[in-house]
């Protein structure tokens, strides 16, 4: 059995108490200031699956009055993120090394970022390794208006 990151221990310990989700958004967010812009809310977070909530508010508007191509990205990487934490073991770390982003349709309500993949083995991992996180963004009618695959690289600790 490896061990867990101190993130998602502390989502373990939150997510279930009353404003836990919110809680722990808020200490995300005090860990990483540049994701504060979107208001990410971390509804779920276990291995191999992430989902984060971003309500359209003025400071991610775009000339357009959508919610605007970098606040899908960091929707998308804020996801990628919670799954990584919740998903590589301590005996690893993880970091970003790309993103290809399409945009599907305009966003023009509030979004939800979901990242899923299935786990490697990771005791196979003994060098460095790419994996590839796809991230679905949707509106709140269920539409894909964003679609991210984020590489990240890992590599035993």
């Amino acid at each position: 059995m490896t061990g867990t990151t101190s993130t998602y221990r502390a989502w373990q310990q939150l997510s279930g108490k009353p404003l836990g989700t919110r809680l722990f958004s808020a200490a995300a967010m005090a860990r990483v200031p540049y994701f504060a812009s979107i208001l990410p809310h971390v509804v779920r977070m276990e291995p191999g699956l992430a989902e984060v909530t971003v309500p359209k508010w003025f400071y991610v508007y775009n000339h357009l009055h959508t919610v605007h191509a970098i606040a899908s990205c960091n929707a998308a990487e804020v996801a990628m993120g919670m799954l990584m934490e919740a998903t590589v073991p301590t005996t690893h770390r993880w970091i970003p090394k790309a993103m290809n982003v399409a945009y599907l349709a305009k966003a023009t309500t509030s979004l939800r970022a979901r990242a899923e993949l299935t786990p490697p083995d990771f005791s196979a991992i003994t060098q460095g390794t790419d994996i590839v996180v796809p991230v679905s963004i949707t509106d709140r009618h269920g539409v894909e208006v964003v679609h991210a695959d984020i590489t990240t690289w890992v590599t035993p600790a």
